[in-house]
């Protein structure tokens, strides 16, 4: 599949959109009708992109949007974002009034934050809050009952504050043993039946534990490393109830093949030493596209055949070993498929001793990213993403 590019370098990542859409619709058939899901969108979509993902998980019917920052916040309310957004982080007080102003949903977790906020606001604004309770995480949130009510009158005795939501999040929820879940779902459950009046909004799910564990629905979840096609860990993969389609894929074009003799060295520190002749190929991609060192020894895909990675991975380029002579200019895919094979984001994980959700994160924004809807790949750019369809709600 070829497009024309506004991009001048031979990689690149493709975001399946179809794939996304698919994903979301399967995790909503699998959830009852009337919670509402709310798609995290933090970090720039988990490297994916993120009005191009908030768009497309819009449409396919989350409800809201959920990010870790005020400016995630306002980056997608300055791209036409309209639908309900909550930042799932701490936000400054001193910037409350142009979250007020931009109709975004914060998290409060402290009562002197409300009393240092409530000085930048007027008596016009109106600030949705939802309380984030620490069950056993242990990052942020309240953890006492007496704490949360105290939370919950200030709220309600000042009108420019709206008591809109209380959440939790499961440290475990990725795991088969579910002692842990079960003891911060009960913490959840106290905190919450200690409560005057409920909020609109009480979410405790994240992927794993919205496709895993239907008794903390509540009335919302949030829903994120599932949305892009991969599981939430390796542990309960096997048995997650939708089938997942990865989104993310990434590639590079060979620019260059020569042919080493037996006892030629490649790259620095003369680590790779060839012990016959062979063809070596040159991947304009590197440790600063987040295509970092570690994988060394990783395998790509060229011509559908798996290549091993050898000498150390460069600033910005990379070498490879070919089985034969290949043209320069040949596609060559460094996560995704290519014919029967395919290089998994688990895989690449699994290389690096981390979780799938960092692999996406650490591509950096030098690789371009283009998107694929209906088959077709399109350009970045608010003109061609409103004529392929993609409108915000």
């Amino acid at each position: 599949m070829e497009t024309q590019t506004q991009f001048f370098r031979d990689t690149w990542v493709e975001i399946d959109l179809d794939n996304l859409f698919k994903n979301v619709k399967q995790i909503k058939e699998h959830t009852p009708k009337d919670i509402a899901i709310f798609a995290v969108v933090k970090a720039n979509a988990y490297g994916h992109g993120d009005v191009q993902t908030a768009m497309t998980a819009l449409e396919a019917g989350v409800h809201g949007l959920a990010v870790a920052f005020l400016d995630e916040a306002l980056s997608l309310r300055r791209k036409g974002i309209e639908a309900p957004i909550l930042v799932l982080g701490a936000t400054r007080p001193k910037d409350v009034k142009l979250a007020a102003e931009h109709h975004i949903s914060l998290t409060v977790f402290q009562e002197e934050w409300l009393k240092e906020a409530e000085k930048y606001l007027s008596a016009s604004d109106l600030l949705q809050l939802h309380i984030k309770c620490d069950t056993g995480m242990g990052r942020i949130g309240v953890r006492s009952i007496e704490e949360l009510k105290s939370i919950e009158r200030y709220i309600e005795n000042q009108p420019i504050f709206q008591f809109e939501g209380l959440f939790t999040h499961f440290a475990t929820a990725d795991e088969l043993d579910t002692s842990y879940l079960e003891k911060q779902y009960s913490i959840f459950k106290e905190m919450m039946a200690s409560l005057e009046k409920l909020p609109k909004y009480i979410h405790s799910s994240n992927s794993a534990a919205a496709l895993m564990h239907k008794k903390t629905h509540f009335n919302a979840i949030r829903i994120g490393i599932a949305m892009y096609g991969l599981s939430p860990s390796m542990e309960i993969k096997n048995k997650l109830p939708v089938q997942l389609s990865q989104v993310f894929s990434l590639h590079s074009r060979l620019v260059h093949a020569k042919e080493l003799l037996a006892g030629d060295k490649v790259s620095y520190g003369a680590t790779y030493e060839s012990e016959e002749t062979e063809w070596i190929g040159t991947l304009p991609i590197g440790y600063a596209d987040g295509w970092i060192r570690k994988l060394q020894g990783q395998e790509v895909l060229v011509n559908g055949k798996r290549c091993p990675i050898v000498g150390r991975i460069c600033m910005d380029q990379c070498m490879i070993k070919l089985p034969e002579k290949v043209a320069t200019g040949t596609k060559v895919t460094l996560i995704g498929r290519q014919g029967d094979n395919v290089i998994s984001m688990d895989e690449v994980a699994a290389k690096l001793e981390t979780i799938n959700y960092e692999i996406p994160c650490i591509i950096t924004n030098r690789v371009p990213r283009i998107y694929i809807r209906n088959g077709e790949l399109i350009e970045v750019s608010n003109k061609l993403l409103s004529s392929s369809g993609l409108t915000p709600r």
